[in-house]
């Protein structure tokens, strides 16, 4: 088989030589077009009779003796072209047989018509070669099945696979949902850096990186949220970004080290507006991404629609475990853990092992987290940046967003008590000292930042996993190039 894929390369080479031996240019600047081909399918009846110029790739080419059968497709659409050896004359008909091949682009002058089979063709009067392609591109009726090349090669993915095709144009429409739905509520759109001299908003593992010229490390960001913060310290009352954020974690179907997430921070919103808003904006996305508010997901049909019920987290983890985390003690945990054969680490802290014991034990039940659903009052463990709930200050004002058996999304109350979020701080920094790499670090900064005073407020994140589920897919499908393995 590489024998033969060197041979079509080096065919494909000669062929290029004896292009520019015509002097030709192979790879020209400049492209002429007057219409796309969807402009000159969908107007056919009123361009027919006018010379137009339309570009695109070969998808087929079929010699026919002095006639040739081609499909082009551009950006928008595919058409049939044919070329007659009367019309362009035979030396240049047989130059375009000899040296012409499917996966080239070119551009073609000539007038549309219907064929006996009434395709919509344009009859060629003259072309131009735009690109020679060197490599031949995988059969298209076999389309690229191996799932490494596809991850690998997107290009081709989205080149012969119209569902692969669709999905971004989908991805791109659910982004910019979001961003529409935002800006209509008001909010302001910023950028924040990717780079920070402390990582927080999150427990994760970040990337380390050097700065030479300012000589110090810093770290790839692991949120979007602590920035955004202050720009409510700076007197921004609704703030929000779209971003890249990098996580130096393991890789399954629902995790990725390099994706896109959004978050917003409202000042004087709380915890019951928040819920609203997320909601209602949840299913503004959800009906302009997939035209409805009904998916399936891995044969189950999720409805996103409705008023989402409430799931007490105290609730749910005393009526599956038994344990009152009111009472409970991080030796009752370790207990339950090795009764019901789940792995924990020896540094895990109380927090990290409830969280564990709950995803193991709880969040998977069908019941649970299958249809859309908000998870509210978790423990002050589980979260360093959220708000205490007034009525129990062991409980937090966090509420995460179940379906599908993920979790697609979190929000809080926001803490904006500088004395209690240091002293959660130095917590999570004792966490990190017992060695638990994902703890959150001290940052003084952000702490400085609030002791000037932050208003009230609501915030919110989200990932493009909820689009993962929303396609029925993995996350790693779901992103154009995702990280992999060397193929060495």
């Amino acid at each position: 088989m590489s024998e033969r894929l060197s041979d079509i390369i080096e065919a494909r080479k000669q062929k290029l030589l004896e292009i520019k031996k015509a002097g030709l240019d192979p790879y020209p600047s400049v492209s002429e077009r007057t219409h796309t081909n969807l402009e000159a399918t969908a107007g056919f009846d009123s361009l027919a009779g006018q010379d137009i110029t339309l570009v695109g790739r070969i998808r087929s080419f079929r010699d026919m003796g002095k006639l040739i059968f081609a499909h082009i497709e551009d950006g928008t659409a595919r058409i049939q072209v044919l070329f007659k050896a009367d019309d362009l004359g035979a030396d240049t008909f047989k130059f375009l047989l000899a040296n012409t091949d499917i996966g080239d682009f070119i551009q073609v002058t000539g007038e549309l018509f219907l064929t006996k089979t009434q395709e919509k063709t344009l009859k060629a009067k003259n072309y131009k070669l735009l690109a020679k392609s060197l490599l031949p591109l995988p059969g298209e009726h076999y389309g690229l099945q191996d799932e490494e090349i596809r991850l690998r090669q997107r290009y081709l993915d989205i080149l012969l696979n119209p569902e692969t095709k669709d999905l971004f144009i989908k991805k791109n429409l659910f982004w910019s949902s979001f961003r529409s739905f935002l800006v209509g509520k008001g909010f302001l759109e910023l950028e924040m850096p990717i780079l920070e001299a402390v990582p927080g908003g999150a427990e994760a593992e970040p990337f380390i990186t050097h700065h030479k010229a300012l000589d110090r490390d810093f770290y790839l960001r692991i949120s979007l949220e602590l920035p955004l913060k202050k720009m409510l310290v700076a007197g921004y009352e609704k703030v929000f970004e779209i971003g890249r954020i990098f996580r130096n974690e393991g890789i399954d179907t629902e995790h990725l080290q390099d994706y896109t997430q959004m978050e917003f921070y409202w000042a004087y919103g709380d915890f019951e507006k928040l819920m609203a808003l997320v909601q209602e904006m949840y299913q503004f996305v959800i009906q302009k991404t997939l035209g409805k508010l009904e998916a399936t997901y891995q044969g189950q049909k999720i409805n996103w629609g409705g008023q989402w019920p409430r799931l007490d987290y105290f609730e749910l983890f005393k009526k599956h475990t038994g344990i009152d985390l009111e009472t409970a003690d991080l030796k009752e945990l370790k207990a339950y853990a090795d009764k019901n054969h789940i792995k924990y680490e020896q540094a895990h802290s109380k927090g990290r092992l409830i969280d564990l014991i709950f995803k193991k034990k709880i969040r998977i039940l069908p019941e649970i987290s299958t249809q859309p659903a908000f998870l509210i009052n978790q423990p002050v463990e589980l979260e360093p940046l959220a708000k205490r709930d007034p009525k129990n200050p062991k409980v937090v004002q966090r509420m995460q967003i179940l379906a599908c058996g993920s979790e697609l999304g979190k929000g809080f109350g926001e803490l904006n008590d500088p004395i209690d979020q240091r002293q959660r701080f130095e917590e999570q920094m004792k966490l990190r000292e017992a060695g638990d790499n994902e703890a959150q670090m001290l940052d003084m900064d952000y702490v400085e930042a609030m002791e000037y005073g932050m208003p009230p407020c609501a915030g919110f994140g989200i990932s493009e996993r909820l689009f993962s589920v929303l396609m029925d897919k993995s996350i790693r499908e779901c992103v154009i190039f995702p990280p992999m393995k060397d193929s060495k």
